[in-house]
């Protein structure tokens, strides 16, 4: 039997995922009804974010399980690499 994220990689071209990363910090913003979550992890300058409709403790220093996609965003004309997170799972 496959695991939830195999069924997810084998159905979507470009998502990625890795096990056991340590975020290095954590902020929460909101946006209308939304929180947008960025969270940097150990080892990748590229932030990584995702929307929840409500505050969540903070992830900073715990490691993780993430699902994601690679982006391109960009911010004043300039081209900033992101990553669209879909699961992201404490352990």
């Amino acid at each position: 039997m496959k695991h939830v994220v195999d069924k997810m990689l084998d159905k979507h071209d470009g998502l990625v995922h890795s096990e056991g990363v340590k975020i290095l910090s954590h902020t929460q913003r909101e946006t209308d009804e939304w929180v947008q979550h960025t969270v940097m992890i150990e080892g990748c300058d590229a932030p990584f974010k995702f929307k929840r409709t409500k505050k969540y403790r903070s992830l900073q220093g715990q490691k993780v399980n993430m699902t994601y996609y690679p982006e391109v965003e960009t911010v004043a004309g300039l081209e900033f690499e992101v990553m669209k997170v879909v699961r992201i799972k404490r352990f």
